[in-house]
């Protein structure tokens, strides 16, 4: 019933969260469709600005290119035209041209806001529209009689070459496109119609198509457009959002330091309000036991002295292996390096741990390699990670089992410590989980062994402040080996003798051995 409880819940969240999405979909979705009906021209609101001022700077950086092509298309007309008629139409295009560069350059320098385009917006279409009937009269003014052999082709020509500019630079607002160019178009389909001869007809048919095209060719170019600005949108929306969520990771990194702060403020405290009375207990529970002032006269009495002075060790462990932990954890913890020889810290703990083993007649195997360098490192540290490997293994080996304790070089000329039990081992999955603080695998958990969980984190902790790795391996019902190694950076190089010096003072090198420590319970 509980798992089915779970399983529940789990499908709730899930379709919750299924139900916020497409309820913000659905709103985007509205929102969209409301921003391009209140638009002008179907697109986002957002856009209609920067499409009138991409207009607006394709139209100003052509400020002088367009008046000089009408002056040099008006002085090639002399050879058809009157003067007179040329530089009225010149003056016109003229004016319009200003008008259309002074609209667009107040639009260019003022802030406008949404509400306030379409007027704007209006002037630019209406100028378009201007500009295109000045070039359609261009293309109605008569030629003089004494000279029409091939006005008609310059007027075809410059006609492609108007509507091309025009699509060029009014792509961003159809409407404005459409209204410079199609003037020029009809202009010269109603010049061409009054000529009844097959070539007039194609160029009327040409000028069409041509018409048609551009127009697709100015949609194409619209398109574009929105294309990039929705790109540089969704870049700049993006952009925000990583700003935000670098903002909310500076809080909640500022935050976390306070907590960090607060916590090792905690524990700092709370160590000696903890190991104070805790020491009380142990020292006035260790005197109970031992009867040293006096028989006690109940044995009850006596063993319940030795439960309290074997959890007041136990918690202080538990103490320790938290401070330890939080010491390493806001880098507090300083090494204390000194030259050590790795086989002898080894031997130490073997020693320290030899009654645990006898307890549960476990035999101890060691194997060290010859003539191992000392290494520089922080003995406290070592010893502690030595310790807590050792004391893993043997609580674990089942009775009458073994643990085999090796130092060596490793294959990076660097040294190596491995601690292997041949108890029930750890599956594979739970590696992760017993390499974590308080973390502790189901065989532990079935055993009910005392621990708390610190010890492998402790240890890795450690050996990564030196430059070390550690490695756990096993296998169910085969046992478990763990694994440190120092870097060859932490090994000293054997120094040579000093001369004069007595060889009698001078340690000899260790020779290799392999000894069992198997004690027997008594």
């Amino acid at each position: 019933m509980p798992l089915k409880k779970t399983r529940t819940n789990e499908e709730k969240i899930s379709l919750n969260r299924e139900r916020a999405i497409k309820r913000r979909e659905m709103a985007r979705t509205v929102r969209d469709a409301r921003e391009r009906l209140s638009s002008i021209d179907g697109t986002s609101p957002a856009f209609d600005h920067e499409l009138m001022l991409i207009y607006a700077k394709n139209r100003l950086s052509a400020a002088i290119a367009l008046p000089l092509f009408a002056i040099i298309v008006g002085a090639i007309t002399f050879l058809w035209m009157d003067a007179l008629a040329i530089g009225v139409w010149l003056v016109s295009i003229l004016i319009v041209h200003a008008l259309i560069l002074t609209t667009c350059r107040r639009f260019e320098r003022s802030d406008v806001s949404d509400a306030n385009l379409k007027p704007i917006r209006r002037q630019m279409i209406i100028g378009d529209m201007l500009y295109g009937l000045c070039w359609a009269g261009f293309f109605l003014l008569p030629p003089a009689e004494k000279a029409q052999n091939g006005f008609e082709i310059l007027q075809f020509a410059t006609m492609l070459i108007v509507v091309a500019m025009g699509t060029m630079l009014s792509s961003t607002i159809p409407r404005a496109l459409l209204a410079g160019t199609l003037p020029i178009t009809l202009a010269i389909l109603a010049t061409f119609l009054g000529h009844q001869t097959p070539l007039y007809y194609a160029m009327m048919a040409m000028a069409m198509g041509a018409q048609g095209f551009f127009l697709m060719l100015g949609k194409q170019l619209h398109t574009s457009t929105l294309t990039m600005l929705e790109y540089r949108a969704q870049k700049d929306h993006l952009i925000a959002e990583l700003e935000q969520a670098k903002a909310i990771s500076d809080e909640s990194r500022r935050r976390a330091e306070e907590a960090n702060l607060a916590k090792s403020r905690f524990l700092a405290t709370m160590s000696h309000e903890l190991r104070t009375p805790l020491n009380a207990i142990l020292g006035f529970s260790e005197v109970m036991k031992n009867e040293l002032l006096g028989p006690i006269g109940n044995d009850t009495y006596k063993e319940y002295a030795s439960d309290i002075h074997n959890s007041g060790g136990h918690l202080l462990n538990l103490i320790n292996e938290i401070l330890d932990l939080s010491r390493i954890e806001a880098g507090k913890y300083e090494l204390n390096e000194e030259a050590i020889a790795l086989s002898d810290v080894v031997e130490e703990c073997q020693s320290m741990m030899a009654i645990r083993a006898r307890n549960k007649n476990i035999a101890i195997i060691d194997k060290f390699e010859s003539s191992l360098p000392k290494l520089w490192v922080d003995e406290r540290a070592v010893r502690q990670v030595v310790l807590n490997l050792i004391s893993n293994a043997v609580k674990f080996t089942p009775t009458n089992g073994e643990v085999v304790l090796k130092c060596g070089w490793t294959a990076g000329s660097g040294q190596y410590v491995s601690v292997k039990d041949n108890g029930p081992g750890i599956p594979e999955d739970e590696i992760p989980i017993v390499m974590q603080a308080f973390g502790q695998g189901s065989i532990s958990i079935k055993s009910a062994e005392e621990g708390t969980g610190l010890g492998l984190s402790i240890v890795q902790a450690l050996v990564n402040m030196h430059g070390g790795k550690f490695e756990l391996k096993s296998k169910l019902r085969e046992g478990t080996e763990a694994i440190v190694t120092f870097p060859a950076s932490r090994v000293l190089q054997a120094m040579p003798a000093v001369e004069g010096a007595d060889p009698a003072v001078q340690r000899p090198s260790r020779p290799a051995h392999r000894r069992v420590a198997r004690i027997q319970a008594s």
